[in-house]
């Protein structure tokens, strides 16, 4: 994630600096660093925060999608994301099936996960 991306979806929050690092666990200092460019964002840090912005309330719901119809996926039986109903949560996963992600690691995962319809159609 890049730190513009990291702004705008604080922004999308309507969190201040202090009350989003609290959110993610961690310190001020770091949400700044990663707001200045100063810092690398962690994979677990994104990955929360994208979670912190599907779930947030609001109509934007409506946009959810499972990932088995946008992909039209063969193989969803066998798969985390549909087993637990969590179509819309298939890049908060692991073991997931489409894009081959299931053996990677979490910083592979998202890098695949960032470019994928599912995720982006949610934020």
């Amino acid at each position: 994630m890049d730190r513009e991306t990291f702004v705008s979806l604080r922004a999308k929050l309507g969190k201040t600096q202090k009350s989003l690092a609290e959110l993610l666990g961690v310190s001020l200092k770091a949400v700044q660093s990663y707001e200045q460019g100063w810092r690398s964002i962690p994979v677990h840090v994104e990955r929360q925060l994208f979670f912190l912005v599907v779930n947030q309330r609001g109509e934007d719901r409506v946009k959810r999608k499972d990932c088995w119809t946008v992909k039209k996926c063969g193989q969803k039986k066998n798969c985390p994301a549909w087993e637990f109903q969590a179509g819309h949560l298939c890049w908060f996963l692991s073991g997931t099936l489409c894009a081959c992600t299931a053996h990677k690691n979490w910083k592979e995962k998202m890098e695949i996960c960032r470019d994928c319809e599912v995720l982006n159609a949610l934020l």
